[in-house]
This record gives structure tokens, C-alpha cells and sequence, in this order.
């Protein structure tokens, strides 16, 4: 579409939700797997997840989830440490129509042994399968599972903080922002952690250069920083 200037494309994208979220589908990114990154979730499981078990309640924020799976991922995680019935997994995103798969937890099973693999190295402990059931081609995982998940629109530059976390996790999102994004961004996620609290990032993202990056100590091995002040 050919607009004259800016003001008239937001126009345009506020005034009509069909455009907005079709405009939405076009420019996000939705790559992901269950369990990218094995060694991430490895740490998440021995590490930080059995800190956060000290806590009467969990509550985990996934920003920018896409179709879900790496939600779908720390829910088998949290299952696995007898934390899921205690844990709440919030999961936003800006465009409306990954956030629709996301809910329905149904994944290509062609899919199933990449991310068997993954789950494998990531230190599961159980056969995968159990936590999804196979028909069609497709996977549909756990009710259990989706139980604890609570699915949202958000704009991470617009919106602003909807709860206290005591994990954020936002990975291989603000590698897509600019400098002003990314840092609008980290303030949020900022405001919206716990005192000691754990903020997770891709592995080409960083807090450094930031204006929260003090109140933080980084992993030794992974992009995930503890809130300390």
C-alpha cells in the first residue's frame, strides 16, 4: 500500500483492524522450535527454575512467544520440577494469528523429533511423547500443559507493564529493534521484574550499554541476568 506520509499509514492501521493485524502477519518474525537452544533450558531446569521454587507462586512472563513453543517448552520444564500446578506462564505477542496456534498447542509432528532431540540435550528426563498426543500429522500437547498458560496481545514499545514476573523470558526478539526500541523494551521488562528476579534473552541479545544493565549480574554461561537491586 502507497500512503503519502507516515501519519497517514498510522491512520490507516489505527482505524482499521483488519489492515492492522494483516500488517502485523507481514513484518513479524516467527521462527522458533521447542527447546532452541538446548543448553539454555539446561540451565533454566538445574539452575534458575529450582531458585524460583522457594517462592509460594511462579509467575513467568513470555514476551514476543509466537506460535508457543518455547512456552510450551518451560511448561514441560516446570511439570518435570513439580512447579507447574504453582506456576503461571503469561504469553504475549503483537500479532494476533501466531497467538491463536500458540492456545491450540497442536505442532507439525514432523517437528516431534527435532525438538525430542532438543528436549534430550536440554536434560528431559521423560519420553517426549508423553507430553503430546499424535493424530493427522499433527502433535496436540498436553492439556495440562496449556492449563497453566494465559495468552495476550502486547506491544512491547506501546504497552505498558500488566503484572510482577520473577522470570521474563524474550528471546531472539530485540535483535529485530533498534537501539530506542530495545531500550523501551528492557525498561519494561525492568518495571515489570521481581526483586531478584530473572530477565532471559537470545543468545545475540545483551543488556549491556542499557540504562538497567547495574542492576544486573549476568550468567556466566547464559544471556540470563539476575535483578539485584
Amino acid at each position: 500500500d502507497k500512503f503519502e506520509n507516515f501519519s497517514e499509514f498510522l491512520s490507516k492501521a489505527r482505524s482499521d483492524e483488519a489492515y492492522f493485524n494483516h500488517m502485523i502477519e507481514e513484518i513479524t518474525v516467527n521462527v522458533t522450535e521447542m527447546f532452541r537452544d538446548p543448553s539454555f533450558y539446561k540451565i533454566l531446569k538445574t539452575e534458575i527454575l529450582p531458585v524460583l521454587a522457594t517462592k509460594p507462586f511462579i509467575r513467568i512472563w513470555h514476551a514476543g512467544c509466537a506460535t508457543g513453543e518455547e512456552v510450551y517448552s518451560v511448561a514441560i520444564l516446570l511439570k518435570e520440577l513439580n512447579l507447574l500446578q504453582r506456576s503461571l506462564l503469561y504469553a504475549t505477542d503483537l500479532n494476533p494469528t501466531v497467538l491463536e496456534v500458540a492456545k491450540k498447542g497442536v505442532f507439525p509432528l514432523r517437528n516431534m523429533q527435532q525438538y525430542a532431540e532438543n528436549y534430550r540435550i536440554a536434560s528431559g528426563k521423560q519420553d517426549f511423547s508423553d507430553y503430546y498426543i499424535a493424530n493427522y500429522g499433527y502433535a496436540k500437547f498436553s492439556k495440562e500443559l496449556s492449563d497453566r498458560m494465559v495468552f495476550s496481545q502486547h506491544n512491547l514499545i506501546i504497552d505498558g507493564s500488566f503484572n510482577e514476573f520473577d522470570l521474563i523470558i524474550c528471546r531472539n526478539v530485540l535483535i529485530y529493534f533498534d537501539k530506542d526500541f530495545q531500550q523501551t523494551s528492557l525498561e519494561l521488562f525492568d518495571e515489570s521484574l521481581s526483586k531478584l528476579g530473572y530477565l532471559a534473552l537470545g543468545s545475540k541479545e545483551t543488556i549491556k550499554f542499557s540504562s538497567i544493565q547495574h542492576r544486573y549480574k549476568q550468567h556466566e554461561k547464559e544471556k540470563i541476568w539476575k535483578k539485584m537491586i
